[in-house]
């Protein structure tokens, strides 16, 4: 089993306090930010940041379908992780401050993906899809913190 690691990032016109802050409230602003890949939203505990217990199913593609029950915790300043207590994927955002009034969000998502065939295929393509549902998540958020 090798590990699987899926990198988008973008630079928002806000500073990184707010979009930081964005990022940490999983009662009101982040259902905002999820695409249709996203369904039975649920904050379980919490709600704001570390601490927080969050319900969500993943539909990445058609057919594979991510049943997600994620920890939230906060490290460092500017760094948000979303270890889900289901599977090894753990999900890293980091919010750094860009150019004046601006900032670099960077989200890298890691799971230990399946062996063989289907591995050779889950680690050439899921980053890819993975990311193009992150840029849809990046795009909401950038539309949240810029207005």
């Amino acid at each position: 089993m090798a590990q699987v690691e899926a990198t988008t990032e973008r630079v928002v016109a806000a500073n990184a306090d707010r979009v930081f802050d964005a990022l940490t409230d999983y009662r009101t602003t982040r259902p905002k930010l999820l695409p249709e890949h996203f369904s039975e939203y649920e904050v379980r505990e919490g709600g704001d940041g570390a601490g927080t217990l969050v319900h969500w199913k993943l539909q990445a593609t058609s057919k594979r379908v991510r049943d997600c029950l994620l920890e939230v915790s906060e490290p460092t300043p500017g760094e948000l992780v979303e270890k889900d207590q289901n599977s090894t994927m753990v999900t890293t955002w980091r919010v750094t401050p860009a150019d004046e009034g601006r900032s670099r969000v960077v989200v890298t998502t890691t799971w230990k993906g399946a062996g063989g065939i289907g591995g050779f295929f889950e680690r050439t393509f899921a980053p890819k899809g993975l990311g193009r549902i992150y840029d849809s998540v990046l795009d909401r958020l950038a539309a949240q913190v810029e207005s």
